[in-house]
């Protein structure tokens, strides 16, 4: 009976090893200290274009859909990282290889592997396909744009 216990509480943290992750931290850092830097990651922040709003409203669907919000919230952090302000922090290049290829993305890119280190959990491919992802991405998009009219109506009043 014990064996059995602990077999199971074995196969408990392996399953919460490879469930969700990804996203970012505001202070993600490379080995050497500096900030992690990654070929995907270059150029304007995705919340720098407008928001797709049918683009948006089909990602709201597919986050709640493929069990993103099992480990991602927004505004505050779950198994991985809050959500609140990505599109702000990456580009939708990044964002979108992470959704996409999220175990090539630890393996090879420094941001993705700091996250891994930070959350220790690794971000399950929910099998999305390129559009289901931009989809996603504008979802977020949508959100920070939502939060951030929210937040500037609330600092002039």
């Amino acid at each position: 009976m014990k064996r059995m216990l602990i077999r199971a509480a074995i196969l408990i943290l392996a399953a919460a090893a490879w469930g969700c992750g990804g996203g970012k931290s505001t202070d993600t850092k490379g080995a050497a200290g500096g900030a992690a830097v990654s070929p995907y990651d270059n150029g304007p922040r995705a919340a720098d274009s407008p928001v797709a709003v049918a683009l948006a409203e089909k990602g709201a669907g597919l986050f709640k859909a493929k069990g993103c919000t099992a480990c991602h919230a927004y505004g505050k952090r779950l198994t991985g990282p809050d959500l609140k302000g990505v599109t702000h922090r990456r580009t939708a290049d990044w964002m979108e290889h992470q959704i996409l290829h999220p175990e090539i993305m630890t393996k090879e890119d420094p941001i993705s592997r700091q996250l891994l280190a930070t959350y220790a959990v690794q971000m399950s491919n929910q099998g999305l396909t390129p559009d289901e992802a931009k989809s996603v991405i504008e979802y977020l998009k949508k959100l920070d744009e939502e939060t951030d009219e929210k937040e500037g109506t609330q600092a002039q009043k």
